[in-house]
């Protein structure tokens, strides 16, 4: 159900603003979308998992705040990373 260590570190590398930047709202959305994803598929396995399904509704309402703030600080980075990661809206 969660990422790899690879797999953060490529996200990471991919969305990273400058180097070492771990925190910037690009690479936090892009590693809740990979979570999120990744949560999704299991839930359409295990439909009782209550508890995880929890977890996804916090996971994604987390992403929409940091795609709420980054829009109203940079329109421009917002719309460049919700084309890039296939997210509608």
């Amino acid at each position: 159900m969660s990422i790899t260590a690879e797999r953060k570190q490529e996200l990471i590398k991919e969305y990273a603003v400058k180097d070492g930047d771990t925190g910037s709202p690009e690479v936090q959305v892009a590693v809740l979308s990979e979570r999120i994803s990744n949560l999704t598929e299991h839930l359409k396995i295990h439909g009782k998992d209550f508890h995880s399904r929890r977890g996804l509704l916090m996971m994604v309402g987390q992403r929409r705040r940091l795609l709420d703030y980054l829009r109203k600080k940079d329109g421009k980075r917002y719309e460049g990373l919700i084309s890039s990661l296939g997210l509608r809206r």
